[in-house]
């Protein structure tokens, strides 16, 4: 015998790959936000310093359903909606308000979620891609148009580009292609899959124009 002692597999642990991802996740997360508030507290005194960093409990109205969250000063909308509501359809990209991965709907405007602050929204309606669905099932329009066009290919900034999508059809029904190009510049794709997304985009509105 060695006296070494053989690891035990991963298998036999309880915890999953992906279980073990997201906790990697999720601790970058803190470590971002952490930082947000390293430079948020800069020039203030000791007692405001400790008050910046204190979490607060808020109540967000998401997807139609009140949600009550305890965020801290600087937290951004994104890192709320998926580290502590669960909503990982909203995608973190850049974090900087530059891809369009993280768009969500607040109040009928597109806004990256990544330079919001959470604080800020807390009476404001806010939908996510987890919140176009119909309860039974029955696909937005816009969701249903982008199954038929195969709009897109890894589909990383799909969540983004889907939400562009709604505000565009529930704005203008009857766009050109050259204004639904307009409405969807601040998204990227990685993949470059432009024509095919903006194929999704002109199909969505003819769907949304048979709802109406």
């Amino acid at each position: 015998m060695s006296g070494v002692e053989t690891p035990v597999a991963s298998t036999t642990s309880g915890h999953s790959r992906r279980t073990f991802i997201k906790g990697v996740v999720a601790t970058g997360a803190a470590v971002s936000s952490s930082n947000y508030l390293f430079r948020a507290s800069e020039g203030l005194s000791a007692s405001e310093r400790v008050r910046s960093t204190l979490p607060q409990l808020v109540t967000l109205s998401v997807n139609g359903q009140s949600r009550s969250v305890d965020i801290l000063p600087q937290e951004t909308l994104a890192m709320t909606l998926r580290y502590k509501l669960g909503l990982t359809g909203t995608k973190l990209g850049c974090d900087r308000a530059e891809c369009g991965a993280c768009t969500v709907i607040i109040d009928g405007v597109t806004h990256y979620s990544c330079s919001v602050l959470t604080k800020t929204v807390r009476d404001r309606a806010i939908t996510t891609i987890e919140g176009l669905e119909s309860p039974d099932g029955t696909l937005h329009p816009v969701q249903q148009a982008v199954v038929d066009e195969g709009g897109f290919q890894c589909a990383f900034c799909a969540p983004g580009f889907i939400m562009s999508m709604v505000a565009l059809t529930n704005d203008h029904s009857n766009p050109t292609r050259e204004e639904a190009a307009q409405a969807l510049s601040g998204n990227l794709c990685r993949c470059g899959d432009y024509n095919k997304i903006l194929n999704s985009a002109m199909r969505a509105a003819e769907y949304a124009r048979r709802t109406v």
